[in-house]
């Protein structure tokens, strides 16, 4: 089924097509929205990647669509876009539940092969656009496929899990006003938990430790009552995961210095969730270790985690603000895409953006 619209604002019209893809390792089926311009290609394409959590094609979050939107803005832009469900959520098969970073970028493998398929699709000018959690994938996927031709990391991690959580913890408890010596129990009672996560791997084992480390730092004297006894395993279900065991340890920098294609890492300037001065620093160092030729890391000004024009980049922020993705941000992806595929295809000469 496919219906067609016009460009985003930019002329060209559009074909927006429901497809699904097989992982066959997995044994599960993919879902999702391919979107492609109309006129004669083929075009370069791009395979979007969310961020940790259960999400569906458009990444929606409050009344905002990110991945729809910047789908729409590339297709208008002359860029094939694919677009799905996360494995075990929307129409998607397979378990969320017990899947890792790893297995994200097998489906997200599986959604290559599917647009080398494509007509439409270019299959030398295959890329991928990863935000936060996806811009962790994007990277595993180059370093095993030799399809990839470029990514865009928007928000994504350049330190490790633990390094990452360590960070935003701190940054939470700092907005709260905490103190420096209530910083550093913090820090030491995440380290006590993280350490449990990575040295035991029964997983029944490793939850009643967690449980008794986390009454004893969040509930000393007091009675546990029935609401924070679910407070407590809410806690313990979300830390004793496979998903979370794998993210803690990953090191993204390991896997970046073996990615040798274009590479262009955004960040706002006032994300509060992915802190864009130690990311962009480490992604950049890694690129620089690895020899990488073509890479640009780029802090964009009063944006925050979701790329929206904002205040203070503050969670509570992202719902008020009517602005899905800045205009400049989503001008500058596909700048840089067609500049790295149809432009230099054709032979022309593109000079430097003046990048914010």
């Amino acid at each position: 089924m496919d219906a067609l619209y016009a460009g985003s604002g930019i002329g060209l019209e559009m074909r927006e097509e429901f497809i699904s893809f097989y992982n066959s390792a997995a044994e599960i089926t993919l879902f999702g929205t391919f979107t492609s311009p109309v006129s004669e290609g083929p075009f370069p394409a791009v395979i979007l990647i969310a961020g940790a959590g259960q999400s569906c094609r458009d990444a929606a979050i409050f009344d905002h669509k990110p991945f729809q939107v910047l789908a729409k803005y590339l297709t208008g832009r002359g860029i094939s876009v694919l677009r799905f469900d996360k494995r075990g959520c929307g129409e998607s098969t397979g378990n969320f539940n017990m899947a890792t970073t790893a297995d994200f970028a097998d489906d997200v493998l599986s959604g290559v092969k599917f647009l080398k398929s494509r007509k439409e699709v270019n299959p030398k000018q295959i890329g991928l656009i990863g935000h936060s959690e996806g811009g962790i994938i994007a990277p595993m996927v180059a370093a095993k496929s030799q399809d990839i031709a470029f990514i865009v990391l928007m928000a994504g991690c350049g330190v490790s899990g633990e390094e990452f959580m360590y960070g935003w913890s701190e940054s939470v408890e700092r907005a709260k006003g905490a103190s420096k010596e209530t910083l550093e129990k913090n820090y030491q009672h995440k380290k006590m938990l993280f350490d449990v996560l990575k040295k035991e791997q029964d997983f029944d084992i490793a939850a009643k430790k967690l449980r008794e480390m986390i009454i004893k730092y969040s509930h000393p004297k007091q009675k546990l009552t029935s609401s924070k006894s679910d407070a407590v395993d809410a806690e313990i279900s979300y830390l004793n995961t496979p998903w979370f065991r794998y993210f803690l340890s990953y090191d993204p920098a390991i896997t970046l210095k073996q990615v040798k294609i274009p590479v262009l890492a955004l960040n706002g300037e006032l994300d509060q969730q992915v802190f864009s001065k130690q990311n962009l620093s480490t992604i950049g160092r890694a690129l620089e270790e690895g020899k990488n030729k073509d890479y640009k890391m780029i802090e964009l000004p009063k944006l925050n985690h979701l790329f929206q024009t904002c205040h203070d980049g503050s969670f509570g922020e992202y719902a008020k603000i009517k602005e899905t993705i800045a205009p400049h941000a989503l001008n500058l992806i596909a700048e840089w895409i067609l500049e790295r595929t149809t432009r230099k295809s054709e032979g022309l000469h593109i000079n430097e953006i003046d990048y914010p």
